[in-house]
């Protein structure tokens, strides 16, 4: 197919946070452990506690941040077109 699959074991510190970016694919990440505050362009910031999974669409600049006191642990899995990175950051 023209699509590959890229899971990725994702540990964000306490008070840590990504930087707003955006992917070519669909991402769903579950939450492990900790709790994670995801920015989602155009809505509410949400957080997401262990055992719930986040689904974001592609081109979507988001960013996930840990506002708690314990890391986050989190699996991410993208769909990613051939080709092309799997993260892009935004400006």
């Amino acid at each position: 197919g023209n699509y590959s699959l890229a899971v990725v074991w994702v540990d964000i510190p306490v008070g840590g946070r990504e930087g707003k970016h955006s992917h070519p694919g669909p991402l769903i990440v579950y939450v492990q452990e900790g709790a994670l505050s995801l920015y989602y362009e155009g809505k509410p910031t949400v957080t997401y506690k262990p055992g719930e999974t986040v689904y974001v669409e592609a081109g979507k600049i988001h960013e996930g941040i840990n506002m708690g006191n314990v890391p986050i642990k989190a699996i991410a899995s993208f769909v990613v077109p051939k080709g092309q990175p799997i993260t892009k950051q935004a400006e």
